[in-house]
Order: C-alpha cells, then structure tokens, then sequence
C-alpha cells in the first residue's frame, strides 16, 4: 500500500487473498469488505468484460452462499457468469463450473428444477470440453443425483450417482 497507486491490481490480489482467508475462518463480513475493494480496483482497471472481474463477482457469491444468503449468492454468480459468456468460449470450463455453482443455490433453495437446468448446463459444457472420465463431470452426476435425491425420485438419483461411481473408479487412484 506504501509502494504501490490505490488501484494497482497487484493489490487487488492481495486484498483477494485476504478476503478468501476470512471466508474460510468464517468472518464472512471481513471477506467481503475484502472482496469488495479487489472488485473496485478492477472496476477501475480492466474493462469491463475482463475475466478477473468474473472470478471476483464468483468470490463474491461464495462468501454469500457459505452466509446462507442465496438470492445474493444468486446476484453475484449471475453477473459472474454474464461477464464469463462474453469473455470466454461457448464450452469453456469455467462456464460449466459457473452454471454448477447456480446450480447448487438453487438446489439449497428447494428450486430443483431450476437447479437440474443448471446442472444440465454444466454436464453439456464438461462433455464437450473435457475427457470422457474427467472428475469433474463426476461431480456434476454426483449434484444431480442429489437434486433427484432430494425430490424423492429415488431411481433417477442412483442412475446418476452410478455414472459418477463409474467416472470415479475410472479416474481416481484406488
């Protein structure tokens, strides 16, 4: 702060990094004052498309969702993901970890449909863009099954939670 200009994005990592330990030690308020600085040096700094910009919007919705404060959580992973569609290709991974992060605020919030568009999202963009037994498209079986868990519909959820299974052998060390 003594060697650096207010706005030099050097201090905007840094400021990220702070706020991700207090998220994790559960200061939710301090991270997002945290967050809340890196996201005006960037909005000072880059245009206004630029993907950093979207990494800390999604900070940003982490910190609400962990604060059980979905509709927030929801308004910051929405411009994060905006910024993302015009900032990256159409099947970038990103996007697919983006639409699973939707995805899981709605499922927390009883919106299992809403939250199996997003998941479904998820899973077209892994497919397109990642090997066929890569972990992460295990995870998103895996949060598809547990919507389908959590609607009762029984025989979906195991349909799904086998394909992970089978990912997840394939793909994990023993």
């Amino acid at each position: 702060m003594k060697s650096l200009p207010p706005y030099h994005p050097s201090l905007a990592t840094t400021y990220s990094n702070i706020g991700l330990v207090y998220n994790y030690k559960g200061e939710y308020d301090k991270a997002l004052e945290y967050y809340e600085k890196v996201l005006e040096i960037e909005m000072k700094s880059l245009p206004p498309y630029h993907p950093p910009l979207a990494t800390t919007y999604s900070n940003i919705g982490v910190v609400y969702n962990d604060k059980g404060e979905y509709d927030k959580a929801l308004e910051y992973y929405e411009k994060a993901l905006e910024i993302q569609m015009k900032s990256l290709p159409p099947y970038h991974p990103s996007l697919a970890i983006m639409y699973g992060n939707i995805g899981s605020v709605h499922n927390e919030k009883g919106e299992y449909d809403k939250a199996l568009a997003y998941y479904e999202k998820a899973l077209e963009i892994e497919m397109k863009s990642l090997p066929p037994y890569h972990p992460s498209l295990a995870t998103t079986y895996n949060n598809i099954g547990l919507v389908y868990n959590d609607k009762g519909e029984y025989d979906k959820a195991l349909e799904y939670y086998e394909k992970a299974l089978e990912i997840e052998m394939k793909s994990l060390p023993p």
